[in-house]
């Protein structure tokens, strides 16, 4: 591991972590080992301060909170305070006597099964939940058994009730009469009238509030009044609805929709851009609790029930919350390396257990790093139905000065001046894209828009990045909300070298102007291959357009008139490599050189090696070499650097990533020569074989192969095992795996859905992280059954020490 403490203490915060109002038997975590920003703002609240536009809204303060909780210092998705009396079924006078001639409710169906019409109409048959879930502008039916034959002279009102003090005004109470049409798109009409059971047909408006409504049914008659009590299984989830043309989270491609909505896995691709590694993540938003978790964290830091029907909201207080800092969101952030109070980020699957874990307990799951967080959220928007996808940008920016450039800074030897370089090139950064109209924008603005839940720069004053639409970023349009000058930056600023000069100035030496942003990609849709997006994001490198978007967003950057001392031409060209190298074994790196010119170079070249963390923050230098290269006209000349894995191994940091300085000088025409380049070793992968066939409710079994292969031991190894569908998350204690040894293990789980499904398995130890596996599971419906669903196969299992079927040596 890395020696010392981190060389950017600072960048991600550190109070102590919060813990809920109500304490969980569960210890508490640890807190982030980094500086937190404080909350500010005196009595201003979370949403104020996430949402400059949303906290303009005249709302009262009983509709932001107090943050509802029960037992556990959990919040209640559907709220506690009710007008009147909901106990029992209650005539106008409120006395419980049912008169003769009133029209009772004797019961309602939802038709809530997930093979029922309206679960599989509204895309929503894959919830593992009994409850009815409907997608919001979208018709759906219920039966309602009577008391006796419905009369045209009867009336009857259905009702929807969320949050702690529900308001026509505010939608959070919905008054539907039944046959006379509603409000706002909502209405409901019978059907069918069949003796004492009516069929209606119920209308969601297209702007509804998503989150979990309480139901009752209220009947006028000429004997009477009556109203359903509530029922706990009567209540109903309505979520965003991209079905829907009317909802501004339409989307017009149902290729997009099973994709970005629907599918429960998907690809995450990490590493550098010359050597792009690839995992695949477990999103788990069907699996049962996890929209629970999703509304949950809604309701942790009271965002206002009014304002849960705007998507650009709701994605922003998403970003906040999936992150700790500021209101003990769902992941605790950590890039120490020291991940022995909780789960090393590489370890992580899925989101399953992460969001599992902070519904069960109330605290802030120990660590996540990008890929987690921008994992956990495409989970959660994707649950509460809004288009998402995990987008990877490669050679991504921290800009920490709104220069809307990345600053190096060197003395007048070419020497890093690491007290003044505080921005930082990512090797790879990971965030999300969600699909929405942009109301709130100019037009031109809709569609794919950034939420990054990553806690690196604060926004209004809290940890949270987004909405932000791609077209503003691709055209440098920095002052369109929300964080835009910031993700600007991370995909399309270039990288300047300023060198001190005698008189201590500094003068631009070099501009790299290809340097950031030079992949951005995400999974593609309908398969497992990479789809480059980058031209979503950019105009193309070097165009005038791209050009116009960079100078533009500068202009309004800290430093407006940084083009303004660009230094002279450049006539030897220098490429820098690393031999592709598996972790264990020996590598290679190399620079070569051109001269382009007419004349003889002579260049004065410094190679230094040091390991990095894929934030940029990089360990001291363990290798470096100094070389005169003479260049004949239009000739080129290589500098090798052979690494031995004795000489890496003691430095080694999460990755495997290392970064190549190379700085040069040219004797003859003054030309300054500088490019970092960073590489990885590779990990290898799990094998995972499934032994037999895969059908619901019968248990299965899958076979996991490893072999380690580095030459030492491999302490205190874990596994995890995860699949929507398959196996709810388990984590298996295997102990030591020696070096060079090969391992087998054997696991059984019990389907409890159909179809194609990933089951994805990953190990960990403190000598080696980021090994991962999966594999296809195609399950066959349990026989004679329309829409089997069982827990058989969904309990976690934490701990387990499995011994393993065999071992063999190298």
């Amino acid at each position: 591991m890395m020696d010392g403490p981190r060389s950017d203490v600072g960048r991600w915060g550190g109070n102590p972590l919060q813990p809920p109002t109500t304490p969980s038997p569960e210890p508490e975590p640890e807190p982030e080992p980094d500086r937190r920003f404080r909350r500010g703002g005196g009595s201003r609240s979370f949403w104020a301060r996430c949402c400059g536009c949303c906290s303009c809204r005249n709302v009262a303060d009983d509709d932001w909170g107090p943050e509802p909780s029960d037992s556990r210092g959990r919040g209640s998705s559907s709220g506690t305070r009710r007008p009147g009396s909901r106990g029992s079924g209650v005539n106008a006078a409120g006395d419980g006597t049912i008169r003769e001639g009133m029209l009772v409710v004797t019961g309602v169906d939802l038709l809530s099964s997930r093979s029922d019409q309206n679960r599989r109409e509204h895309h929503t048959d894959e919830y593992e939940y009994d409850e009815l879930i409907v997608r919001r502008g979208q018709p759906f039916h219920m039966l309602l058994h009577l008391s006796r034959t419905y009369e045209s002279s009867d009336r009857i009102t259905l009702e929807l009730l969320i949050g702690n003090n529900p308001e026509v005004g505010k939608g959070t109470h919905v008054i539907i009469p039944v046959g006379k049409g509603g409000s706002g798109g909502w209405k409901a009409q019978v059907a069918k009238a069949s003796g004492q059971t009516l069929n209606l047909r119920v209308h969601t408006s297209p702007n509804a509030i998503i989150g979990k409504f309480q139901f009752t049914v209220r009947t006028q008659s000429d004997a009477g009044e009556f109203q359903l009590p509530f029922d706990p299984h009567n209540e109903i989830y309505i979520l965003f609805n991209p079905w829907c043309p009317e909802d501004i989270v339409y989307v017009d491609h149902e290729d997009w929709r099973q994709e970005y909505v629907l599918n429960e896995s998907g690809r995450i691709y990490y590493g550098t851009e010359a050597q792009i590694g690839e995992r695949t993540w477990n999103y788990g938003q069907f699996d049962h609790g996890v929209l629970d978790a999703c509304l949950y964290i809604l309701d942790r830091r009271g965002m206002p029930y009014g304002g849960r029907g705007d998507p650009v909201s709701v994605s922003r207080v998403i970003s906040a919350m999936v992150n700790s800092l500021d209101d003990n969101g769902v992941l605790i952030g950590n890039w120490s390396g020291d991940y022995s109070r909780g789960t090393n980020p590489s370890a992580w699957v899925g989101s399953v257990e992460i969001l599992l874990s902070y519904l069960r307990t109330g605290y802030s799951v120990p660590y996540g790093q990008c890929w987690v967080f921008a994992g956990v959220t495409t989970t959660v928007l994707r649950c509460l139905g809004l288009a998402t996808r995990t987008v990877t940008n490669f050679n991504s920016a921290h800009d920490t000065d709104t220069s809307l450039t990345m600053d190096i800074y060197f003395d007048e030897n070419m020497k890093p001046l690491e007290h003044l370089n505080h921005d930082s090139v990512w090797n790879f950064h990971v965030w999300n894209d969600c699909w929405m109209k942009r109301p709130d924008l100019p037009s031109g603005f809709d569609g794919w828009q950034v939420v990054d839940a990553t806690p690196q720069e604060t926004s209004s004053g809290i940890f949270c990045c987004g909405p932000c639409s791609v077209e503003s970023i691709k055209n440098g349009l920095v002052y369109m909300k929300y964080d835009t000058p910031f993700i600007f930056a991370e995909v399309n600023s270039d990288k300047v070298y300023w060198q001190r000069q005698d008189d201590g100035s500094f003068k631009i030496v070099y501009v790299e102007e290809k340097a950031i942003g030079t992949l951005i990609v995400t999974k593609a849709i309908g398969s497992n291959t990479r789809e480059d997006i980058t031209y979503l994001y950019k105009h193309p490198e070097g165009s005038d357009a791209e050009r116009k978007a960079v100078e533009t967003a500068t202009a309004h950057g800290s430093k407006p008139n940084v083009y303004a001392n660009r230094g002279s031409a450049e006539d030897v060209a220098m490429q820098v490599e690393a031999q592709d190298a598996v972790m264990g074994q020996d590598l290679m790196v190399s620079v070569m050189l051109t001269n382009h010119s007419s004349s003889r170079r002579t260049v004065k070249l410094h190679l230094y090696l040091s390991v990095t963390f894929y934030t940029g923050v990089t360990g001291t230098i363990f290798k470096e070499t100094k070389k005169e290269v003479e260049l004949a006209p239009g000739a080129s000349d290589r500098v090798t650097m052979p690494v031995a894995y004795k000489e890496y191994r003691p430095h080694l940091v999460d990755q495997g990533a290392m970064l190549l300085n190379v700085s040069g000088h040219v004797k003859e025409s003054g030309q300054v020569l500088a490019k970092q380049h960073t590489f990885r070793l590779r990990t290898p992968d799990l094998s995972l074989t499934l032994l037999g066939a895969a059908v619901v409710g019968q248990e299965c079994e899958v076979q996991i192969v490893f072999k380690n292969p580095l030459p030492v031991t491999l302490t205190n190894v874990v596994f995890r095992l995860e699949g929507s569908g398959l196996q709810r998350p388990k984590i298996l204690n295997v102990g030591d795996i020696g070096g060079n040894e090969t391992v087998t293990l054997r696991q059984t789980f019990v389907p409890v859905r159909p179809g194609p499904r990933q089951l994805i398995a990953s190990l960990d130890s403190p000598q080696l992280s980021q090994v991962h596996g999966v594999i296809q599971v195609d399950v066959a419906p349990a026989p004679g059954a329309r829409g089997f669903f069982s827990d058989a196969g969904g309990d976690s299992h934490l701990g387990e020490t499995i011994p393993m079927a065999s071992r063999g040596g190298a």
